[in-house]
């Protein structure tokens, strides 16, 4: 699954665009590398995502194409 789309889905990010905004400033990386949001997301991934000064980090853990609200907190969970 696309990460724009994934973001959306685990409700990190409300919005695809925004999502899709994101990552192409260069505010969401994989790894400690920056990507695209056509980066396909999989499990085991680690994800840092950047908003002004607060920095998430979240592992995926699973990767769904229709998902619940009370699901989405299940596709991740956070790294410290």
């Amino acid at each position: 699954m696309r990460l724009d789309k994934w973001l959306k889905n685990s409700r990190l990010i409300k919005r695809r665009t925004v999502a899709n905004e994101a990552c192409d400033a260069g505010r969401v990386t994989v790894g400690g590398r920056a990507v695209k949001a056509s980066y396909e997301v999989k499990p085991g991934d680690v994800l840092e995502l950047k908003f002004g000064e607060r920095v998430t980090k979240v592992k995926v853990l699973s990767v769904q194409e229709i998902v619940g609200k009370a699901d989405a907190a299940g596709m991740y969970e956070e790294v410290r």
